[in-house]
């Protein structure tokens, strides 16, 4: 075995995030490491790197057992990682890349010519002969960068390569293209490791697969003998037969609010076409990854559409920036609320009134009196727990900072309002009164798209749920078709989609 992890332990304050895990890789094997948010994939690669310090178990390489302090240390043991984001210097040469560090010098120079013939070297095999090693490394394509990436950390490592999320940005031709390298690699006797949320990725490109939930050890196993139902019922931790079907009868739908035709974004998600009526709940389901929070950054112009057309009944609309789907009267709760949500320095009327007084332009400021009054009729209808509209809203509960960020996009009275993970990381009763919030605001005639990993909650507020895989829109459930077992049907089905009816 070429690594072996036993009873790896890590805790850091209030959070048991390894608890006991095992993994094994073996040489010339591509091992998938696969688990949602919290699962512990993350912490693992971080031990194993140098990156965090175990707390309790073993790690060995070869059968000799390691505790490497840093990722220099873990690459000089023969350990390297590529990152989903290229963690190289575009503004430097590919060839500076490769050699960074280990330059080739003659009589105290860097030896340019010897540096070249030695980045060329190491890109031998690679299947990138057309890439001039002289050229800016960001002047590539980001699956030529990726690639250069691994040349490096196989030329520094050399035994072990983990591969976090490689593909997140490529497209089906350039993900083919990097799959050639990794299985030529492994021919080459690398033991991989293999990060990804694209479970048609992992039965391509993997040997065995891992799972890991809670920060623990649940399975290994062959991936061509595991089920892709039997694979996501372990990352979730739902079983069919006790899941509880609570699905929503259909609702009479209001007229048609808005058309999205051929929405895409090259690289985060498939083409998909969207119709919108006044008043429904339309959910988006899928594992960690799939494209959720995609379809919404790529609708609210956080990453704006490269292709498709967005209309209402006055003609088009434009989704190239958030201003503009604002302008629109679209509104938008992202899912991680610390760090694109609230500021967490300004008051809790500063927070709310944000968004209103961005619409308004900083040329004509709201006037104190009016965010005060907006503040505080938030505060009573939410019912947001503070000693009042003054305080910084980084103290107050995550329940309650979500309450604001949601104040501050229905003090802009939306039309059309994207809720991503609105519940998570908040207390019971909180969790409750959002969607008793949500429940009303589509009584009022408000239209939502609501993004959750919960799926008891999806099926609790949606009229209609649409399933999302591999960045494809690939299902839509509607009525008391909302269940808990259709949604991970849909999820784990990996027949082709002729275009899910959305």
């Amino acid at each position: 075995m070429l690594l072996t992890v036993r009873d790896l332990t890590k805790t850091f304050p209030g959070t048991l995030a390894l608890d006991g895990v095992r993994f094994d890789l073996r040489a010339g094997e591509v091992h998938a490491l696969l688990g949602e948010n919290g699962a512990g994939k993350s912490t693992l690669i971080k031990c194993l790197t140098g990156v965090h310090l175990r707390d309790r178990g073993e790690i060995k390489l070869d059968g000799t057992p390691v505790s490497p302090t840093s990722t220099l240390e873990a690459q000089e043991l023969g350990i390297g990682t590529v990152y989903q984001e290229v963690n190289l210097l575009p503004n430097l040469t590919v060839a500076e890349n490769l050699t960074f560090g280990r330059q080739p010098t003659r009589f105290g120079m860097v030896s340019g010519r010897r540096m070249r013939a030695m980045a060329e070297e190491m890109l031998a095999g690679y299947g990138l002969d057309h890439v001039n090693v002289s050229r800016e490394l960001g002047s590539y394509s980001v699956a030529v960068q990726q690639i250069v990436a691994i040349a490096r950390a196989v030329a520094l490592s050399g035994k072990v390569l983990i591969l976090d999320e490689p593909t997140a940005s490529l497209d089906a031709r350039e993900t083919e293209t990097l799959f050639d390298v990794v299985r030529g690699l492994r021919e080459r006797g690398l033991g991989i490791v293999f990060i990804s949320h694209f479970l048609d990725q992992v039965y391509d490109l993997s040997d065995r697969l891992t799972v890991l939930r809670n920060g623990k050890h649940i399975i290994t196993a062959e991936t061509g003998g595991m089920e892709r139902l039997d694979l996501i019922h372990h990352m979730l931790g739902h079983e069919l037969e006790e899941a509880e079907h609570r699905g929503v009868a259909a609702r009479s739908r209001g007229a048609e609010l808005l058309r999205f035709e051929g929405i895409a974004r090259r690289g985060k998600v498939e083409p998909f076409d969207l119709t919108v009526h006044r008043g429904e709940v339309i959910g988006l389901a899928g594992l960690l990854g799939s494209g959720r929070t995609e379809t919404a950054d790529t609708l609210f112009g956080r990453t704006p559409p490269d292709q498709g057309t967005a209309r209402d009944d006055t003609g088009d609309i434009d989704l190239t920036t958030p201003r503009a789907a604002i302008a629109a009267g679209f509104g938008y709760a992202p899912e991680d609320r610390k760090t694109d949500g609230i500021v967490a320095e300004l008051s809790v009327r500063e927070n709310i009134a944000l968004a209103l007084q961005a619409r308004r332009g900083w040329a004509r400021p709201i006037p104190r009196h009016e965010q005060k009054a907006l503040a505080e009729d938030y505060i009573r209808r939410l019912d947001i727990r503070t000693s009042d509209a003054e305080k910084a809203v980084g103290d107050l509960s995550g329940g309650n900072q979500q309450k604001v960020v949601l104040a501050r996009w229905l003090a802009m009275n939306p039309r059309f309002l994207i809720l991503d993970e609105p519940t998570r990381g908040i207390d019971v009763g909180a969790h409750a009164e959002i969607l008793r919030l949500i429940g009303e605001l589509t009584d009022e005639g408000m239209s939502i798209l609501l993004i959750s990993s919960e799926f008891d909650e999806l099926i609790a507020a949606s009229d209609r749920v649409i399933v999302v895989r591999d960045r494809r829109h690939v299902s839509q459930l509607v009525g008391e078709e909302v269940e808990t077992d259709r949604i991970i049907r849909a999820i784990a089905d990996h027949a082709p989609v002729e275009g899910a009816a959305t």
